[in-house]
């Protein structure tokens, strides 16, 4: 199992460094550059042009992980990463037509809203379905931290597993606004799964979640501030599907309330804002939402949001896997 974990880990990690090193300029020759939102911190307008749709590196370098490392998983009947991977995808889909629309009109504008919201709904109720058919998931749910488990009605899991779906991979989204930080966000949550796959067998989990580890990784390097190419819409909706399709596969969908607990932060600042700006007609909570705009109007330097915001990712992870090391498995 060690063994496979280095090799999908390493595959990811190679192919993702490679797609890169031809797909950034390529990019570039065809003015694949972000927009700019208008509204936002005056000095990211320096950004605008920088190459977007980058996620493309990392998708690539799980996607041959997965599919060269879990062949042998795959030949024993266990096809868990494949489904995760194409729930994945399919995010990263939609968040492609997302991007181009925004190329095309040369605005931060894409799908609208209700279009978004109505693609992800059908993809979480496909996987959920998938998933109860494959006996890969039960409609039932496992509380962390006290350790019980409880039934809930088919159709109502149906409802809360949309919820979870569209939540989470929003929220990613909305972590996608600074240089490197979706990216340093994710890696500890990564680092998680493949923790916990591995302690609890799941082989085919623990491939999906060290490719992820490496793409990432490698990813890394070329978005870090200054980032040479943006994730995009195509790559935040990847992560974020992945991330909720991991946790629904280990049957544990609430563990991703302390684990993503940056991406519900992030989210929550957004609501909390837009909020509290209707009901006072014009006023404000935070100097800028989500959060890590508020923290750069505070004066904090794209360096310190990342090591402060990958940093407190990696304290939840931790704090993660004490709240569920006593489900019997």
């Amino acid at each position: 199992m060690v063994l496979q974990f280095v090799l999908a880990f390493l595959i990811s990690m190679a192919v993702t460094a490679v797609v890169g090193y031809f797909l950034i300029p390529a990019l570039r020759r065809v003015k694949a550059g972000q927009s700019i939102r208008e509204d936002g911190p005056v000095w990211h307008n320096k950004k605008q042009g920088t190459p977007m749709m980058g996620g493309v590196m990392f998708i690539c370098g799980i996607t041959a992980a997965c599919l060269v490392v879990g062949f042998a998983a795959m030949g024993d009947g266990d096809f868990r990463h494949i489904f995760i991977l194409l729930f994945a995808l399919v995010f990263a889909a939609i968040g492609f037509l997302d991007d181009y629309k925004k190329l095309r009109r040369k605005q931060n504008l894409g799908l609208k809203a209700k279009q978004k919201l109505a693609l992800q709904v059908v993809v979480a109720f496909g996987f959920v379905a998938l998933m109860r058919l494959t006996g890969n998931l039960t409609p039932s749910l496992y509380i962390p931290f006290i350790n019980i488990t409880l039934y809930i009605p088919e159709p109502l899991y149906y409802a809360f597993a949309a919820f979870v779906a569209v939540g989470t991979v929003n929220s990613v989204n909305i972590t996608d606004g600074v240089d490197g930080l979706a990216t340093g966000v994710t890696m500890p949550i990564a680092v998680w799964f493949a923790v916990v796959a591995g302690i609890w067998g799941y082989t085919s989990i623990g491939l999906f979640a060290t490719a992820l580890m490496g793409g990432l990784g490698a990813f890394l390097f070329f978005n870090f501030h200054p980032a040479k190419v943006f994730m995009g819409d195509t790559g935040s909706l990847f992560l974020g599907g992945a991330i909720c399709a991991m946790a629904f596969a280990i049957d544990m969908p609430l563990i991703l309330i302390p684990l993503g607990i940056v991406y519900f932060i992030e989210t929550l600042s957004d609501i909390i804002q837009v909020s509290y700006f209707k009901l006072t007609k014009g006023k404000r909570v935070f100097k800028m939402a989500p959060i890590h705009h508020h923290f750069e109007m505070c004066g904090w330097s794209e360096y310190k949001l990342f090591a402060v915001f990958t940093s407190v990712s990696a304290v939840f992870a931790v704090i993660s896997y004490f709240g569920v090391i006593g489900r019997g498995i």
